[in-house]
């Protein structure tokens, strides 16, 4: 099991949830982040100086099996990916363990529902 933690532009949100689900990625977290990049410029706008340095993200947090990895860092990638500086960084985390709290089930079965299996 690995777990995916994706940074990407908040424009981009939805077109990679959509991919996620095209790959049949249903279950994910996602947090509204800001971190600091490269970039250390103001933009003005209507005359006030706004600082860009701090920038606005979704963390996208998935957990999957090991089977699932590159089809869906590659969907994440193609459905985030603008071409400028800022699309963002994906991280992939081994994972030890996962455990279904409902009835205890322990590895990667506790990631999908068995009788859903295809």
């Amino acid at each position: 099991m690995k777990k995916i933690e994706a940074i990407i532009r908040r424009t981009r949100f939805e077109d990679v949830k959509e991919a996620l689900l095209k790959v049949d990625i249903e279950w994910f977290s996602y947090y509204d982040v800001r971190g600091v990049g490269k970039t250390r410029e103001g933009r003005i706008y209507r005359g006030v100086i706004y600082d860009t340095s701090s920038i606005e993200r979704i963390l996208v947090s998935i957990v999957v099996r090991d089977k699932n990895v590159e089809k869906t860092v590659q969907a994440i990638m193609e459905a985030a990916r603008t071409g400028e500086i800022g699309d963002g960084r994906i991280f992939v985390i081994p994972v030890e363990d996962s455990i279904r709290i409902r009835t205890g089930e322990r590895g990667d079965i506790a990631l999908y529902n068995a009788e859903q299996e295809k």
